[in-house]
């Protein structure tokens, strides 16, 4: 399909003009009206034990990456998820926007849905939401609320629970882009995390979303 776009035309003289129609391809639309093409976005559910990078080189054992489950070409990861968390991790195409959903500094708010070890009490939410001293410093407060347990897909291989040991789901919104952050917060308070699941990037959510699937949308 094509769209039109006007230009006029002079003559040497200036005396005169003409006003004629130029095709412009649809998909050329944005890059006219915009300066710039719009970004490829993918919302992947990533499952458990899948690395957040397309190659493995150089392992002695055979890591899943996510070039078993991603056919885009030209797409990155903006960030990453570690390979033992799951849910949300999203690739672009566009070096801009990477940077503004990896990069700490835009404090775009990354949710959290986490199963820990034990029975978090008031205190324990409490020190997570105003945050807990970890060996590279101070926490951001953070939105924490203990939740019931989320309708979520089954892990493989499941979590090692403990009869003894009660286990609780907490509902942790963060601004940081510390490694493993979470998982060491969670720790700092006596609370060991046994699964870990990002639910949501600012707005995007994995919501809907099967593990192992992925949804391209334009950004």
């Amino acid at each position: 399909m094509l769209r039109f776009t006007s230009e006029i035309a002079c003559a040497r003289g200036g005396a005169d003009t003409a006003f004629r129609l130029r095709p412009v391809p649809e998909d050329m639309t944005a890059i006219a009206r915009y300066g710039r093409r719009m970004a490829r976005l993918l919302l992947f559910n990533k499952p458990f034990g899948v690395l957040s990078q397309f190659t493995d080189r150089g392992s002695p054992t055979v890591r899943s990456t996510l070039s078993d489950f991603i056919t885009v070409k030209g797409v990155y990861p903006a960030g990453r998820l570690d390979r033992d968390s799951e849910g949300l991790l999203l690739l672009c195409d566009d070096g801009r926007l990477q940077a503004r959903i990896a990069d700490p500094r835009f404090k775009l708010p990354k949710t959290y849905l986490v199963q820990v070890e034990g029975d978090p009490q008031a205190a324990e939410v409490e020190r997570l939401a105003q945050g807990v001293h970890l060996n590279d410093g101070m926490t951001l407060p953070a939105e924490v609320a203990r939740i019931d347990p989320p309708d979520l897909w089954p892990r493989d291989p499941p979590i090692r629970a403990r009869k003894s040991i009660p286990d609780s789901w907490l509902k942790i919104t963060i601004r940081e882009g510390r490694n493993r952050q979470v998982r060491r917060m969670t720790a700092a308070v006596g609370l060991p995390t046994l699964r870990l699941v990002r639910w949501s990037i600012g707005d995007w959510t994995v919501a809907g979303i099967a593990q192992g699937q992925y949804h391209e949308i334009s950004a």
